[in-house]
């Protein structure tokens, strides 16, 4: 079997005694990957990395086919914040903004703010798309409130982002099975979110999962499920740059080849991979709604 880092991994448990599931978040290389593409200021990288982590973490208790994303739109500074988790682990993360950028990011203080989650395979229109309430300061606060209206559980999330590390804690309350045999421990939620409170972003960023889990819920039972690897990885290909580029329509692609001595140069914002397409490719994809030709050069 192969053993897995502290870095880059999922794990998700479950707390016997008390009826809790959850799952634990940490990101290490995967999230440096995203972060030095751009020179994000401290607050909206810190940002950045709490959405990361959570892409990842809301995956933990459902079966995903395609991708889970967060989605953050605004007018103001922060014009765009994009997070995204798919089935195989691999996520990928940016954002857009314009200056001054305030020194503290609060959901609920930015102007026409929409945060939306979708999960499926938006490109074969299966999706479900959820809008998260901005009423919150927070990012976990925001988040927690979505799954008590989306699933009338109650849930925790603590989220935490430095330079290095991107982490983040969801605990969720399981439905009471209600059976005459079960035996009821109406203090366990309460007494789990007491242990949960005494965890400072400083502990999470530095402690390695299984050490953290123990420490909070030793006492718990905590029982760990077989964790899953995640790295930074991008959902980009030719076929979807030339889609695009078929969806612009024959006037801008004509544009386009004009400006670039009869090429066009598509660079990824997400992994900075370069896509080439020359006159004959064009032509081509605009004809019919074909593949793209293999000519051309990809970098």
């Amino acid at each position: 079997m192969e053993t897995l880092s502290d870095d880059d991994v999922l794990h998700r448990f479950l707390l016997e005694h008390a009826g809790v599931r959850g799952v634990l978040v940490r990101l290490g290389p995967a999230w440096r990957d995203v972060a030095g593409r751009a020179d994000y200021p401290p607050a909206l990288r810190a940002l950045l990395g709490e959405a990361l982590a959570a892409s990842a973490l809301l995956t933990g208790n459902i079966k995903l086919d395609g991708a889970l994303s967060i989605e953050l739109k605004s007018t103001g500074p922060l014009r765009m914040l994009f997070a995204e988790c798919n089935d195989g682990g691999r996520l990928r993360g940016l954002a857009r903004w314009s200056e001054p950028l305030p020194d503290v990011l609060e959901l609920c203080a930015m102007p026409g703010a929409i945060m939306a989650i979708t999960i499926g395979q938006v490109e074969r229109g299966r999706r479900y798309q959820g809008l998260v309430d901005l009423h919150h300061a927070g990012l976990a606060e925001a988040l927690e409130n979505y799954f008590v209206q989306s699933e009338q559980l109650p849930a925790r999330i603590v989220l935490a982002s430095d330079g290095m590390h991107a982490v983040g804690l969801m605990l969720q309350k399981m439905p009471d099975e209600g059976g005459r045999d079960a035996v009821r421990d109406d203090d366990a939620w309460n007494r789990i979110l007491h242990l949960t409170a005494t965890l400072d972003a400083t502990e999470l960023l530095a402690s390695a999962p299984t050490q953290l889990l123990y420490r909070l819920y030793h006492e718990e039972s905590v029982r760990l499920f077989e964790p899953r690897a995640l790295a930074f990885g991008c959902s980009c290909s030719r076929e979807r740059v030339a889609s695009m580029l078929h969806s612009l329509g024959r006037d801008e692609v004509e544009a386009a080849l004009l400006a670039r001595d009869d090429e066009i140069e598509v660079i990824c914002e997400f992994c900075a991979q370069r896509y080439h397409f020359d006159r004959v490719d064009a032509e081509h994809l605009l004809s019919n709604n074909a593949a793209p030709a293999p000519s051309g050069t990809t970098q």
